[in-house]
Parts: C-alpha cells; sequence; structure tokens
C-alpha cells in the first residue's frame, strides 16, 4: 500500500495539546524517544491515532498523521474501512489507520530503517501549495498555526473546506509503501506511513487529550 501525505499536526513537549506535556509516562515513552519512530495511541475508545517522533532524543515532540491521498492498495484499503470513496479511504487520522491496518503493536516501529512500514522522500511541494491553519479537536493551544496540508487536496480531513492561507513551510513528502500481501505493506513519506494487517480493537481506549 501507498500513500502521499496531504495533511498532518505538530506537537512538542511545551505544548498543552500535547500528550507529552504531562511529562514521561509509559504510555508516552515512544514520544519521548529517538526521532522517526511510530507513536501510536487509542482514542475516543473506538480508533487509533499515528504520529512520527520528530524530536530529539528525550524531547517529547510528534508528528500526528492526518491525511493521506491513496496511491497504491486501494482495494485493500477498501475492504478495511467498509467503504468504496477513494476520498474518504484515508481523510481522518482515524480513517487513515483504518486503511493502513494500525494497531497498538505498531507502537515504537522504526519508520527509517524499518522494512513493512517506513517513510520515504516525497515529491517537494513549492511553498504557495501549502496551507497552514488551526489544530483540529483539540480544546487548548488552538490559536497555534501548527496544522499544514496540501492547499486545495480533496483528501485531506477538511477536503476543499479548508482555508487557503499560507505561509512560508518546508516541502511536504509523499508516502510510498509497498506491500506483501493483505495483511502487511510498506509504507515510505516524509513524514509517515506504514502499513500492518493487525489491528487490536480490544484496547482500553481514552479521550484525546487532545493529541499528541
Amino acid at each position: 500500500m501507498a500513500g502521499r501525505i496531504v495533511e498532518c499536526e505538530a506537537y512538542e513537549e511545551g505544548d498543552p495539546a500535547s500528550h507529552s506535556f504531562r511529562g514521561l509516562t509509559d504510555r508516552t515513552a515512544v514520544m519521548f524517544g529517538p526521532p522517526g519512530h511510530l507513536y501510536v495511541y487509542f482514542t475516543y475508545g473506538m480508533h487509533f491515532c499515528m504520529n512520527v517522533v520528530t524530536g530529539q532524543d528525550g524531547e517529547g515532540s510528534a508528528v500526528l498523521l492526518r491525511a493521506v491521498e491513496p496511491t497504491e492498495g486501494i482495494e485493500i484499503m477498501q475492504a478495511r474501512r467498509g467503504v468504496s470513496n477513494l476520498r474518504l479511504l484515508c481523510a481522518g487520522p482515524g480513517r487513515l489507520t483504518q486503511a493502513y491496518g494500525i494497531g497498538r503493536g505498531d507502537n515504537g516501529v522504526d519508520l527509517v530503517s524499518g522494512r513493512d512500514l517506513f517513510v520515504a522522500r516525497g515529491e517537494p511541494i513549492d511553498e504557495r501549495g501549502i496551507g497552514v491553519g488551526q489544530r483540529i479537536g483539540i480544546t487548548v493551544a488552538m490559536e497555534k498555526p501548527w496544522r499544514f496540508y496540501v492547499s486545495g487536496s480533496p483528501f485531506a480531513s477538511g477536503g476543499s473546506s479548508l482555508p487557503r492561507r499560507n505561509r512560508r513551510a518546508g516541502p511536504v513528502a509523499g508516502t510510498r509503501a509497498t506491500a506483501s500481501g493483505e495483511g502487511t505493506a510498506t509504507a515510505m513519506a516524509s513524514g509517515m506511513g506504514k502499513v500492518s494487517g493487525r489491528d487490536s480493537a480490544e484496547e482500553e481506549g481514552f479521550r484525546r487529550p487532545p493529541s499528541g
């Protein structure tokens, strides 16, 4: 399976909307670990969210992957999601992890050297094509413009309704994955990606405090 990352949100240790704001815990240990690893958490008692750890070891920073434009393995994603609408397959963090089969067992996966799930560099996007806005689904630090998306992309979680306010920002990479079957797949992107056929729905859920 493969997809191009089109929307993400940033979270850091001094941010009250981040899981790491409360300090190091068993649940956030991966977020405080070395960069380039996958941080997975269960939210609202119903779905997983996946993040790429981005800070230095011990820092507690990560980027939440919110949306991906599917490019390969679409039939697998449709079967997992139970929907055929291409635009809705990976538009939103919960939909994205369901489509890619991400579960708690994937927490801590190395996205740099991993073979089943990994992130690879995508095609650069001109700064004028990158939208910037407020993060979604949080109740604190809402003023921080830390959500980034490909302007006008119908695959972003807000679709065409997303504002087109732009500012200088680095290139957003895409995700590409190679699937070895329905159970596993490999993703490459410059934010994060992966696909594992495992999905552990038996985890005890917790409300997203606000995110991480």
